[in-house]
């Protein structure tokens, strides 16, 4: 986006609240199909700011993947999935204490390690092509896809042929009455 840097800001700042208020809302609705939609706000908010950075492939791979199929299938899978068979919380266990302890002090160190770095030292580094254009275009994206990372792109290929055909499997298992 080449657009002055008062604009720019004001855009990031509009993203990072969604993403934050996003996030918040995936943690502490109590609703699990409000906090599904919440998800895909955060989605929706990490697509535009890809778009922000002039990186409009990404966008539209987070757009198509993220928002349109995972949060689509989270938002299905809550809605076929039947009621919990436990209506009352569960009482606060040692596990929760530990894990609440575990976030606590990781979030911590990632607040002080944004605080101790120096962001404004640094200056955005745009890779270009002996053309003047951006190195990684998707045209360039797509090449390397099909050259360079040929093997690992037919494998994840497989890998996911292999993962499509046991989700149906499974999920035509008849059960056996006897």
């Amino acid at each position: 986006m080449n657009s002055p840097e008062s604009v720019h800001d004001a855009v990031f700042v509009f993203l990072a609240l969604g993403l934050v208020l996003g996030s918040l809302g995936v943690a502490f609705l109590a609703n699990i199909v409000h906090s599904a939609l919440s998800l895909g706000l955060v989605f929706a908010c990490i697509s535009l700011l890809y778009l922000s950075l002039n990186a409009d492939f990404a966008a539209v791979v987070q757009i198509l993947i993220y928002v349109g199929a995972v949060n689509v299938l989270i938002l299905f899978a809550v809605m076929l999935v039947s009621k919990p068979k436990f209506p009352h919380p569960v009482p606060w266990t040692v596990g929760d204490g530990m894990t609440s302890a575990l976030c606590t002090s990781a979030f911590l160190l990632l607040i002080d390690v944004i605080l101790d770095t120096s962001w404004y030292g640094m200056s955005p580094i745009v890779l270009r092509d002996a053309g003047g254009s951006p190195a990684y275009s998707v045209r360039r994206i797509g090449y390397d896809l099909l050259t360079e990372f040929l093997l690992p792109f037919e494998l994840l290929s497989i890998v996911l042929l292999v993962a499509l055909v046991g989700a149906i499997i499974v999920a035509r298992r008849e059960e056996v009455v006897g």
